[in-house]
């Protein structure tokens, strides 16, 4: 579709028009939310050896060589299917002893989706039998299929990585806790990454002590792995693009094949429409998303639902062009401070790697 568009100054035109996010409404079958679970496309080429370590930060050279050694380890037969059939005949083996998974800490932009990317490549099986998410993804692929059909779609697998392990409320806890103990007496290996330890997340959020004890039961499946740095999508780079006029960033939705355009407030209502495990379609083959009038987010729903969207974005290199507020101004101290902190300085970083990506739409 094309449209004639006159911008001050200019003469007339023939352009395409820009797509609204506000006009998709994706829905995703659940052999789709299964067959997605691998790394997405800005990892698909990470390795353990394009991984480059802070000189200053041993923890993250040390966390190479851990990750690259459990990938090793993870070569030969299943413990369940043939393999368990050839080596034990009927008899069922006694369930692994000690942690079954590492799990990568550490702050903001330290590489923990790169390293955890890289063990999901270096891993020996078939990619049919690794399987790569975040929280939310996981959460999502259980509400699509059910408990048990979760349970033994990834029974067989080798490995399963679950990226930016939160959790948003004790039944998700329950859920994912529930998940994680048939997948590790069913032989399947685990690698996470988060924010926060395994034994303390939580803490903030909810107080009720078998709350506590149910992370504490789940965080004995991992060994946990911390690495230190600092945000490496601000390490040497210049500060972030302020924002840009409504006229520039119409002017660049135009002009930028695949580009969306919406106002953010409506974009903002919209996301409540459209359930977060289609998020990831609903940024479907967008060359650019361009944003007019960011304002602060209203409340804490917008905001983690916000937080969803910069993901999808930033996994599938998605440039963001907006005006109005910078991007470090969209949630307030209040939220800041509060349980979902690392949350939304997650998705500030990547917003503001995305909008960085962005500088080149812009008509000098």
């Amino acid at each position: 579709m094309s449209s004639s568009t006159a911008f001050p100054g200019q003469s007339p035109l023939v352009e395409t028009a820009p797509l609204s996010l506000c006009a998709r409404e994706p829905h995703v079958p659940a052999d789709r939310l299964v067959a997605e679970m691998v790394p997405p496309p800005r990892f698909d080429s990470v390795r353990f050896d394009t991984y480059v370590p802070d000189p200053n930060q041993p923890s993250q050279s040390e966390a190479v060589t851990v990750l690259a050694g459990f990938a090793a380890g993870l070569g030969g037969a299943h413990a369940t299917g043939s393999g368990r059939r050839k080596w034990f005949g009927s008899k069922k083996p006694a369930a692994p002893s000690g942690p079954r998974g590492v799990y990568l800490d550490g702050g903001y932009g330290v590489g923990k989706t790169h390293l955890l990317a890289s063990l999901w490549h270096a891993t020996p099986a078939e990619p049919s039998l690794k399987a790569f998410g975040t929280f939310v993804e996981l959460t999502n692929l259980v509400g699509a299929l059910g408990f048990q059909q979760t349970v033994r779609t990834l029974s067989g697998h080798r490995l399963l990585c679950i990226d930016e392990f939160e959790l948003d409320d004790p039944g998700d806890t329950v859920l994912v806790s529930s998940l994680l103990s048939r997948l590790v007496e069913a032989g399947v290996a685990l690698a996470a990454t988060s924010n926060t330890l395994p034994g303390k997340l939580g803490e903030g959020r909810f107080a009720a002590a078998d709350f506590l004890r149910e992370i504490q039961g789940l965080s004995a499946h991992f060994r946990p792995l911390r690495i230190d740095g600092e945000d490496y999508r601000h390490r040497g780079l210049p500060e972030a693009p302020p924002p840009y006029s409504d006229e520039q960033v119409t002017r660049a939705a135009y002009a930028t094949p695949g580009a969306s355009l919406d106002d953010f407030p409506g974009l903002l209502d919209h996301l409540a429409k459209v359930h977060p495990s289609r998020y990831g379609a609903l940024t479907d083959e967008l060359g650019a998303v361009c944003l007019t009038g960011v304002t602060p987010v209203p409340d804490q729903s917008t905001a983690l639902r916000l937080v969803v969207l910069a993901d999808r974005l930033y996994d599938r290199e998605v440039p963001v062009l907006a005006s109005g507020l910078p991007f470090d101004k969209l949630f307030s101290d209040e939220m800041l401070n509060g349980g979902y902190r690392k949350k939304y300085f997650r998705a500030i970083s990547r917003l503001t790697a995305l909008a960085r990506d962005a500088k080149g739409l812009v008509a000098q």
